[in-house]
């Protein structure tokens, strides 16, 4: 008999360890991270998700932002977009840009009085 109960608490702890390893799964993955990388000219804050690329400038000044995406490992490849200007140091593309979640990998060129620089990044797409 004690037997059969230490059985149904170590399934019912099982389940427990199973639903909380389930809840970090699904709020990792559910929220965008944003990326930060450096060049030398410039430093950018990225968040990418299936229909916008928000780009943030934290060092340099750029009157131009570019993006092109590739996802490496499957042969994709979206054609470079231009980013509009919506605040100083803001650049946000928007449209149907990646069509396949995973990881991509982003160039992020920049042009401005700090010069021409193209910064490069991978970033996960989710649902």
């Amino acid at each position: 008999m004690t037997r059969i109960k230490s059985m149904r608490r170590l399934l019912v702890l099982a389940g427990l360890v199973a639903v909380v390893v389930a809840a970090f799964v699904v709020a990792r993955t559910s929220g965008v991270d944003p990326v930060t990388t450096t060049g030398t000219r410039y430093a950018v804050t990225v968040t990418a998700e299936r229909n916008t690329i928000d780009v943030r400038l934290d060092r340099g000044e750029a009157d131009t932002v570019t993006i092109a995406a590739a996802m490496t490992t499957m042969g994709h490849a979206i054609p470079e977009v231009t980013a509009r200007k919506t605040a100083p140091g803001h650049f946000v593309a928007e449209g149907e840009l990646f069509f396949m979640t995973g990881v991509w990998e982003l160039s992020i060129r920049l042009a401005g009085p700090s010069g021409e620089e193209t910064l490069m990044l991978n970033t996960l797409i989710t649902g």
